[in-house]
């Protein structure tokens, strides 16, 4: 009734603000995909951490950086969001439209 216990919303960034961040080495990037899809493309510099067995706790040591969840979509990275909001890990941030949205911005991948 009063909003209690209600989940946090999600921070989104877009690709422009990714691109820029990761230029200025201001984050670290997850990908929530299957090592499979990662493995096929993906984000230079992200981390694989599959959301089949994502688990706050592994994820890398920041070291001052944002961490920023992403997927094909959005919807893997906002669920793993919420696993994070769960544990009370301090991760609120994802890429809106994922690395579809990326690849519309015509922005590069890294393949194989």
């Amino acid at each position: 009734m009063f909003g209690f216990g209600k989940p946090k919303a999600h921070r989104e960034i877009g690709p422009a603000d990714l691109k820029t961040m990761l230029a200025q080495d201001q984050v670290l990037l997850v990908d929530v995909r299957e090592a499979g899809e990662f493995a096929a493309e993906h984000i230079a510099g992200a981390v694989n951490l599959p959301l089949s067995s994502f688990d706050p706790a592994r994820l890398p040591q920041a070291d001052g950086k944002t961490v920023v969840l992403q997927c094909a979509g959005g919807k893997r990275s906002g669920m793993a969001l919420e696993r994070c909001a769960k544990a009370q890990a301090a991760i609120d941030t994802h890429l809106a439209g994922g690395l579809g949205a990326w690849k519309s911005a015509g922005l590069p991948v890294e393949r194989g």
